[in-house]
Formats: C-alpha cells, structure tokens, sequence
C-alpha cells in the first residue's frame, strides 16, 4: 500500500487498466458476497460488522506501521459520523434488504446514490445544470418504476432498508466535503473500525445470534469481503483518484450493478423481468447523465451553476 504522502509517478495503461477491473469486477461481485454469507449462516448487521471490523484492523496497523498519523480526537469525531451514515445505515441496511431481495436488485437500487447526492448537494448551494436536472429526472423516474413494479414492491422490508441505505450513504457523502479528516486510507481504516464496531453493537441490541457454525462458503464470503471488498477494490479506487480523471474513476456506479446482475444470475440463478431490466437501465441512464454532466468543463455549464466540490 502507497503511503499518501509519497510522490506519484505516471501510471502506465496497464496498471490503470487492472485497477479499474479491480473496483468494476470486486466491487460489482460484493452484492453477490453478501447474499452467500447470509445464506452460509451469518446475521446481517452481525456479519457486516465482523467484516469491517477485520478489514480496518488490518488497514489500521499496517498504515500506523508506516508511520501515517492517527486521526485527531477532531477527526475520529467526523469518522465517527460518517462510519454511521456510510456503513452503518448504508451497508448495514443493504445486508438486511438482501435477505428478501437478489443482489442485482440491491445493486442497482444502490447505484442510484448519485441521484440523491445531487439532491443534497443542491440543498447545500451546488445549483445542478440542465444536463444533470435531466439526469435527476430520469434517474428518479427509473427508480419509481423499479419500485413501483418490481420485486422490491413485494418486499417492504428490503425497499425501506434500500432507501435508507442510499439515502444515507448519498447523505454522508455529501456531509464529509470540508470536514477535517485523516489522510484517505487512514479515513478509510478509522471509518471501518468504526463502522464495525457500530454494526456488531447495533445487531447484537436487536438480538441477533450466530447459533450454528457458518458454513464455508459464509465464512469464505466474510473473508472475500474483508480482503478484496474492503481493502483491495478501496485501495485501487483510492489509487485512480490520484491517477485519472474523477468520471473515470465514480464510472464504477454504473458499472457495478449490470456486473452484479450477471453474477447473480449465472451464480445464483437470479432472474429479472424485462420491465425490471429497463427500469434499471434508466436509473443507470440517470446515473451516467448526472455523472457526465460534472465532469463537463466549467464553460460548458450553466449559467450560474457551481461546480460541485
């Protein structure tokens, strides 16, 4: 793992190629993790807790072996808020939603953060532009079909746990900008114990138990999800921030869930309607518009429009 601190050097295609494969393919594959450690045994809040907890440990020590600072009393406060809203309410409630709804359906509705992140942003000052009110338009219209008459109108449970989860994620995106936070990886280590800590206590209060040995194939989804979920495809998306362009790097939104739904359907024999799929291509429609729109240079915007931060 690069230190934040160090130089860095011009990437070669090569290198940026297997990065993105790293977050489009291990990004796209955690929804499918997620649903085999349930299904290997393993409570939700429980499971997700256990797998955050091992992965900022490991993050943690090995950052503090290389002498990166801790993060400041200040600092683990403003950690403490996002691990809420980021992995707590946002993961938390994906794992609970998956119990009752596929992984592809929990991906895409997921992937619909951008949507609710231009929403805040434009509550916080950043006016959107027309492209991206179109986006939001579309996007938010691929959303109501797909709740409206797909398998997540069946499932009360797993639609309140996807809103919440994507509101609050979108939210506490939007809350971290110009908070005082550690370097990246040590945000993103101090998020994770964090968070983990957070989801083991808060499944632990409503009773959930771990009543017979998980299975293998749990146990191997818990390591999957620690090991690549949290910590490879993070490092590589980190990694990209500093190497290309933004768009490039946030094109992980719309690709993940069409990976998603592939794997669960050859995995997992997951099976979608035609109207289900369309709704979700206009959501990721949506999604790539909005997507697009920011990364348009500043001449090109509106009238009055502000670059997001």
């Amino acid at each position: 793992m690069p230190s934040p601190a160090a130089p860095a050097a011009a990437p070669g295609g090569v290198a940026i190629a297997i990065a993105m494969a790293a977050v489009y393919l291990i990004w796209g594959s955690t929804y499918l993790a997620i649903r085999f450690a349930l299904e290997g045994g393993l409570p939700p809040l429980l499971m997700a807790g256990v797998r955050f907890v091992i992965a900022g440990g490991l993050m943690y020590a090995a950052l503090r072996l290389r002498g990166v600072p801790a993060p400041t009393r200040a600092q683990w406060r403003n950690l403490a808020v996002m691990a809420l809203l980021l992995l707590g309410l946002g993961n938390g409630m994906v794992c609970i939603a998956e119990q009752t709804v596929s992984s592809g359906m929990a991906a895409v509705a997921v992937a619909s953060s951008p949507l609710w992140m231009a929403v805040f942003a434009a509550i916080r000052g950043d006016r959107p532009t027309r492209v991206e009110w179109v986006g939001l338009a579309i996007g938010f219209a691929g959303v109501v079909w797909l709740n409206a008459g797909s398998s997540l109108a069946a499932s009360t449970t797993g639609l309140v746990a996807l809103v919440v989860a994507t509101i609050a994620w979108a939210y506490g995106s939007i809350w971290s900008r110009d908070r005082d936070l550690p370097s990246p990886f040590m945000g993103a280590a101090g998020q994770m114990l964090l968070g983990g800590v957070m989801l083991l206590a808060a499944g632990a209060a409503i009773g959930e138990r771990v009543h017979a040995w998980p299975t293998p194939k749990g146990m191997l989804s818990v390591a999957y999800l620690a090991g690549f979920g949290s910590i490879v495809a993070f490092s590589a998306y980190i990694w990209l921030l500093h190497h290309v362009r933004p768009v490039l790097a946030g094109s992980y939104a719309y690709v993940n869930p069409a990976i998603a739904v592939a794997l669960g359907a050859w995995l997992a024999h997951e099976r979608f309607s035609a109207a289900e799929l369309v709704a979700m291509g206009v959501i990721l429609l949506g999604v790539v518009a909005i997507t697009l729109a920011k990364a348009m240079p500043a001449k090109t915007r509106a009238p009055g429009a502000r670059v997001s931060r």
